[in-house]
């Protein structure tokens, strides 16, 4: 059985004060306040009251003076309050309902008129507080929703990435490696001037979630040309470089298929599409150039080339870190943008710190420089 609602009655004159208790007895549970500074106690400590009746002229504070300061507190501030104003005190009226107050009633106190204006304020207040509470609930469940969406979306995006790599010989740290490397660029270059605009912190997120996604195409590549040890043909690397634009195909299909736009999609298709292209315009399959080419698809392309030079693949050699950075830099201005090179250098502790955490046995950290081949040799068929 519900508790029968509060109401707090703050008034120095005993007479009201009696008369109020013998009017919602059995109906509301009474509290009695004869002073500002005991009704402010009283409305801090349980049981709490739904509905604060409270006399405008009192000696010690007056009834504005607890309205304020009741206001001032939390925990208080939204239980309704309605003033007992003097009769014809047509301005205590009117500051009683600037300031904020529920409702007022003039002395000489009417008991059917009290009691409707209070019934009114309990209800309203009950019934805001189921909203609220219901409000809290669907919260809940949405929350519950958007975490179960994010986790399916997650593992649709991890199985679809699985796939490629398992075609191409790689394995899933790679999907690990690159993200982590994405994710630390972006997360350097959101306090520059030139990209803190779109390096939002979704974007961010957006991105990263994206970037497993990069060589989903190579699952439309045949395993002739995907798994050939050593350099491809001219042919060959013709029918290679179509996988960033069948990747990105596949993914706006999907995204036709289900009718939506998906915000991560959004993403996924630009690395996917260009995260081969060059910032000097050499790159496939579309020759963009410079500041064309998404930043996404140019934080993936300095991520994704690292993380090939330092991994074995059918066609080569792992490199070590110092021997892949120094291809890096070669690139710089030419294959990767220079503002994110320049932002992969600086941070290269922490990048050769996430390929060590994410280890494959193929990875080569300590492979000999030796590997390096000249920048032109390797630029074929080191991230096919």
């Amino acid at each position: 059985m519900n508790e029968p609602a509060t109401v707090l009655v703050i008034d120095d004159d005993p007479s009201i004060c009696e008369s109020l208790r013998r009017l919602f007895d059995g109906r509301y549970q009474v509290r009695i306040a004869d002073h500002g500074e005991a009704g402010l106690v009283a409305a801090q400590s349980p049981p709490y009251p739904d509905v604060i009746l409270l006399d405008v002229r009192m000696p010690d504070m007056s009834g504005y003076e607890v309205f304020k300061a009741l206001n001032g507190r939390p925990r208080v501030s939204k239980i309704p309050v309605i003033f007992i104003t003097g009769a014809g005190a047509v301005k205590d009226e009117e500051k009683a309902l600037e300031m904020g107050a529920a409702d007022y009633i003039a002395k000489p106190l009417r008991p059917s008129l009290v009691r409707a204006r209070v019934d009114a304020q309990v209800e309203l207040k009950q019934a805001r507080e189921r909203l609220e509470d219901e409000n809290v609930r669907l919260e809940s469940v949405i929350r519950a929703r958007m975490r179960e969406n994010e986790t399916m979306q997650s593992a649709t995006i991890a199985a679809l990435a699985s796939l490629a790599e398992v075609r191409d010989g790689d394995t899933g740290h790679h999907i690990a490696r690159t993200q982590a490397y994405v994710r630390l660029l972006a997360d350097y270059l959101k306090h520059l001037p030139r990209d803190r605009d779109e390096l939002t912190e979704c974007n961010i997120e957006l991105m990263v979630k994206s970037a497993p996604l990069h060589d989903i195409g190579k699952v439309g590549i045949p395993d002739q040309v995907l798994l050939k040890p050593g350099a491809l043909d001219a042919a060959q690397w013709l029918t290679m470089r179509h996988h960033a634009a069948m990747g990105a195909e596949a993914l706006e299909r999907a995204e036709r298929q289900v009718n939506a736009r998906l915000p991560f999609l959004h993403y996924a298709k630009q690395i996917a599409r260009w995260h081969h292209e060059r910032w000097d315009g050499t790159g496939y399959p579309d020759g963009l150039a410079g500041d064309v080419i998404p930043l996404c698809a140019r934080l993936m392309a300095v991520a994704d080339v690292f993380d090939a030079l330092i991994s074995v693949r059918v066609y080569k050699p792992a490199m070590s870190f110092k021997a892949a950075r120094e291809i890096m830099i070669e690139g710089r201005g030419t294959h990767f943008d220079p503002v994110v090179l320049d932002a992969f250098l600086d941070q290269f502790d922490a990048v050769c710190a996430i390929a060590r955490a994410q280890t494959d046995r193929d990875l080569g950290q300590t492979v000999s420089a030796t590997h390096a081949a000249p920048m032109a040799a390797v630029n074929q068929n080191r991230t096919r």
